[in-house]
C-alpha cells in the first residue's frame, strides 16, 4: 500500500509539472507560453498539419541569444 501511495504522489506531481504549453489550444497562446516558460523572445509561430494532427510551431530567441523551435502538438476538443 505505501509503494502504491508513492507512485500515486509521484505520479500526481508528474502530472502538475507538465508545462501549460501541452495544453494549448491557439497558436496564440503557445507562443505566448512557450515565450514564458523559455524566457524568451518569439521570432515566428506557425501552425503545421501531420496527417490528421496539427502542431504549432514556434521559433524563440532566449536572452542568451539561442535560436529554439518549440513543437506543441494541438489538443483535439
Amino acid at each position: 500500500m505505501k509503494r502504491f501511495l508513492i507512485r500515486f504522489f509521484v505520479v500526481l506531481v508528474l502530472a502538475f509539472a507538465m508545462p501549460l504549453t501541452l495544453c494549448a489550444q491557439t497558436l496564440d497562446e503557445a507562443a505566448r507560453q512557450a515565450a514564458q516558460q523559455n524566457d524568451a523572445k518569439v521570432l515566428s509561430a506557425h501552425t503545421v498539419r501531420d496527417g490528421d494532427k496539427q502542431i504549432h510551431v514556434i521559433k524563440l530567441l532566449t536572452k542568451s541569444g539561442v535560436v529554439k523551435t518549440v513543437r506543441i502538438r494541438v489538443k483535439k476538443r
